[in-house]
């Protein structure tokens, strides 16, 4: 399958597979993704109340039909399904998509998980009312491909999210050199300096495709606490939320 994927990775396939079993361990290698998903969510949901009214406090994303893209084990698509959404996660290693299926289940939730690319998926007629693109970018080989049919799948006047870690030499050295060889927070070999993606990059394929930038923010980390914080500053790690124009 993922060598008829431009955008996927071999190398990155094999690396996720590797450490699959471990997604829901809130002590294992992706412990960092469970205290970031936390954060994250709550912004996300903050700024989807300002396109996407809706009163309810317990489901504020109800109503709302949503994607996962590279959802791996499911973090952010329980999240978003407990918040009321309709949530599609997609994903294009097969061991992450039996993991989230069974966890799931096990959750009692109604998730729908393909084994599917972006690519493949925006070539049906299917569009989703917010599309969540995040931690994603940073694995890919063809940035400008996956982008394109990550943009492909979000209705007009709808949201699209983007998360992931700057390129620079201060992102390097904390998200990379320290995270991953230092404090040994992530699995060596998780990111690449050449595969990092600077903001501007991606706001250039969003409005490419009559996505215009909505909202951004930062997230600081204190690693002593290791504990994580919203911030202004997009120079490590970074969050974007873009609304598709509509004809």
């Amino acid at each position: 399958m993922t060598s008829s994927i431009p955008s996927a990775d071999p190398r990155e396939i094999e690396h996720f597979t590797k450490f699959a079993e471990t997604w829901w361990d809130p002590t294992g290698p992706f412990w960092p993704l469970h205290k970031l998903n936390a954060l994250r969510v709550d912004w996300i949901v903050s700024q989807l109340k300002t396109t996407h009214a809706n009163a309810s406090t317990e489901a504020p994303l109800k109503g709302l039909k949503v994607l996962d893209v590279g959802c791996g084990g499911g973090i952010l698509s329980e999240s978003l399904a407990r918040l009321g959404a309709d949530v599609t996660g997609i994903d294009v290693v097969e061991k992450n998509i039996a993991i989230a299926k069974a966890h799931a289940a096990q959750q009692n939730l109604n998730i729908q998980y393909q084994l599917n690319s972006v690519e493949a998926l925006s070539e049906g007629e299917q569009q989703f009312d917010v599309v969540f693109n995040m931690e994603v970018v940073e694995h890919v080989a063809d940035l400008p491909g996956f982008m394109q049919a990550c943009n492909a799948l979000v209705k007009q006047e709808g949201s699209c999210f983007v998360a992931t870690i700057n390129r620079n030499w201060l992102a390097w050295f904390v998200t990379v050199f320290g995270a991953e060889y230092v404090l040994q927070w992530l699995p060596k070999g998780t990111h690449h300096y050449r595969l990092l993606r600077t903001p501007n990059e991606i706001k250039r394929l969003l409005d490419h495709d009559g996505l215009h930038l909505k909202a951004s923010a930062g997230v600081r980390v204190n690693p002593i606490k290791r504990s994580m914080a919203l911030c202004r500053s997009l120079r490590i790690n970074y969050m974007l939320h873009a609304v598709k124009s509509a004809c």
